[in-house]
């Protein structure tokens, strides 16, 4: 009797395990389900009005400036300027012994003295010979002898005159004045010393710092960009068709003077590409001195559906240029060239590549590629300008 209720025991359980078997294998054969989507953050691109700037760097540079050297040599007798200070053009700076100088001008008056009553003497006699001729109470040849001493001594006067001119000149120079306005620098020389005509080393120096020069670099692509918008008339001028030139100092504040842009060099540096550009930019306090590190802005107007593309999206390309990954329609990541110019608080201005309301992806994007279904959320707004 156990060993009849034994066996039904036993194929019950072999039935059991046979179909937990066929289940588990349905089980493993069960296709997979679709792949989740990946949350991602994105920027909707919209219009902006935007004012457009080129940004420059560049050092400032005196307006003109002036080698004073000696004309005439002698022994320094005095200095006359404060070094450091603001002189005048025609303010005298040093004063050179003028004792010979002036003794070569009396010498050169009595010169030129001689010489005229030399000359009145003759032209008193040749015209008492054209007198005399007439009547032939002087022979013909007495009479031009006349005339021919009378011009010679003409001559001599005039010879005079120049020397003594010369001498003056000479004399005047002793007195060495300032060929321009502007500040001094120190004097290479004191009294006593001894200076020649044109030597080489410089008396001192006057620098004009009111204007000054700001010397600027730019690309020569920069530049063909730039003279298009002087053609187009889309830069900020001055009643004279002036660009207009915003700077920035070294420690970041704003100068309060709007300098003018005058002219690029006419040629491009073949080493590194640059131009060189020119501004003129008033200096009534002093602020600025030559060698100083200035930011300048060029206003180019406004571009009324400019698109900004937050700068952490935007990825370089193995050909350097650059890439965006957008979402699609159907929230599928695509992967954009792009091209872009300047750089507008963390955003890039997009130049082409994108339209309005394009998403483009700013985080999330180690997370995803091309191709790959995305669930995309809106992200705080694109920074730049006012949305029209």
């Amino acid at each position: 009797m156990p060993a009849r209720s034994f066996r039904p025991t036993l194929v019950a359980l072999v039935l059991s395990s046979l179909l937990l078997t066929a289940c588990g294998e349905a089980t493993t054969a069960q296709p997979a389900g679709p792949a989740r989507a990946t949350p991602v953050d994105v920027v909707t691109l919209q219009p902006v009005t935007l004012p457009l700037t080129s940004e420059l760097t560049g050092r400032t540079s005196a307006y003109r400036i002036a080698e004073v050297r000696p004309q005439v040599g002698g022994i320094l007798k005095k200095r006359l300027f404060t070094e450091g200070s603001q002189v005048k053009a025609g303010q005298p700076l040093y004063q050179i012994d003028p004792d010979t100088y002036e003794a070569s001008v009396a010498s050169a008056k009595a010169s030129l003295a001689q010489a005229e009553a030399l000359e009145a003497s003759s032209r008193l006699q040749a015209k008492r010979y054209a007198e005399l001729v007439k009547i032939q109470a002087v022979s013909q040849q007495d009479y031009d002898d006349a005339q021919a001493s009378w011009k010679q001594y003409q001559a001599q006067v005039a010879a005079a005159k120049a020397s003594l001119k010369s001498a003056q000149i000479d004399l005047n120079r002793t007195l060495i004045k300032a060929p321009i306005s502007g500040r001094i620098s120190a004097s290479a020389v004191t009294e006593g010393a001894l200076v020649t005509a044109s030597q080489s080393d410089a008396l001192t120096t006057i620098r004009q710092l009111d204007p000054l020069y700001v010397d600027l670099t730019q690309s020569s692509t920069d530049l063909l960009h730039l003279k298009r918008l002087m053609a187009e008339g889309k830069l900020a001028t001055d009643k004279d068709q002036q660009p207009l030139v915003r700077f920035t100092l070294e420690d970041g504040s704003a100068y309060s003077q709007e300098g003018k842009l005058q002219f690029a060099d006419a040629s491009v540096d073949e080493t590194t590409g640059m131009v060189t550009l020119r501004a003129v930019v008033p200096n009534p306090d002093g602020l600025l001195l030559p060698g100083m590190f200035l930011r300048a802005s060029l206003d180019e107007g406004q571009r009324s559906d400019a698109l900004l593309v937050p700068q952490k999206a935007v990825s370089r390309t193995p050909r350097g240029g650059t890439s965006v990954l957008v979402v699609n329609g159907q929230d599928e990541v695509e992967q954009r060239d792009i091209q872009v110019s300047q750089s507008i608080n963390g955003s890039w201005l997009v130049e082409s590549g994108l339209q309005a309301g394009d998403k483009v992806i700013v985080a999330g994007l180690q997370k995803v590629q091309a191709g790959a279904k995305v669930v995309p959320q809106e992200a705080a707004a694109t920074p730049g300008a006012d949305k029209e």
